[in-house]
C-alpha cells in the first residue's frame, strides 16, 4: 500500500524592508523603513535629551536660588555691620556729653582759660572723628521737628507766632547720614491758648 503524503502549505513572509512589494497583504502593518536597533537608539537619544533638559532646568533653578540666598546674606551682613557701627557711635556720644559738661563747669567756675581751651580742643577733635564716620550734630535752632527733636520742657509764650520754636538744648542730637542717630532734647515754646482779654 502506497504511503499517502499530505503537503502542509507553508507561507514565507519576507519582513526585510527592501524585499517588500506593493502587493503585500493588507492585514500586515507596514514596517518602518529603519532597522529596529536604529529606532531603539533614537528612542534612547530622545530620552537622554529629555533628561538633559530636566537637569538643566533644575540646575538653573538651583543657581538662581543660590544667587538669591547669597544676596540675602550680603544684605544681612551689611545690616549687622551697620548696627554694630551705630552701637559704637552711640557710646562715643556719651563722651561728647561729658566734655560738654566739663566745658560748662570750667566756664562757670572761672578756671584757667588753658584748661577750658584744652577741653574744647579735645571736643573739636572728637567731633572731627565722628564727621569722618558720617556723624553730624543735629541743628537745634528754629522750629521744632518731631523727626529730629524731642521736647523735654515747654516754655509758655504770649505770641502765637513764636509757638513751637526751640529756645534751648538740653542734650545735643546727632544724625548719621540722613538718619537720626539720637534726637536732640530741647525746650520748646508753647503759645498761651487763653486769649489775653479773658485772663483773670
Amino acid at each position: 500500500m502506497a504511503e499517502e503524503r499530505h503537503e502542509i502549505p507553508v507561507k514565507v513572509v519576507d519582513r526585510r524592508w527592501w524585499a517588500r512589494s506593493e502587493d503585500a497583504p493588507p492585514d500586515e502593518k507596514p514596517s518602518s523603513s529603519k532597522p529596529t536597533y536604529v529606532e531603539e537608539l533614537e528612542r534612547q537619544i530622545a530620552e537622554k535629551d529629555r533628561q538633559i533638559q530636566e537637569y538643566l532646568t533644575k540646575y538653573r533653578e538651583a543657581s538662581q536660588e543660590f544667587d538669591n540666598a547669597r544676596a540675602r546674606m550680603r544684605k544681612e551682613i551689611a545690616r549687622d555691620a551697620e548696627r554694630g557701627r551705630r552701637e559704637v557711635i552711640v557710646t562715643f556720644l556719651d563722651v561728647i556729653d561729658n566734655l560738654d559738661r566739663a566745658i560748662d563747669a570750667a566756664r562757670s567756675a572761672a578756671t584757667a582759660d588753658v584748661l577750658l581751651e584744652g577741653v574744647a580742643m579735645v571736643r573739636q577733635q572728637f567731633l572731627a572723628k565722628l564727621e569722618s564716620l558720617d556723624v553730624f550734630p543735629i541743628d537745634a535752632a528754629g522750629a521744632f521737628d518731631p523727626q529730629r527733636h524731642e521736647a523735654v520742657s515747654v516754655v509758655p509764650v504770649a505770641d502765637p507766632a513764636q509757638d513751637g520754636q526751640i529756645v534751648g538744648v538740653v542734650r545735643q542730637g546727632y544724625r548719621i547720614g540722613e538718619d537720626v542717630l539720637r534726637p536732640a532734647l530741647v525746650a520748646v515754646t508753647k503759645a498761651d491758648s487763653v486769649p489775653s482779654g479773658l485772663k483773670p
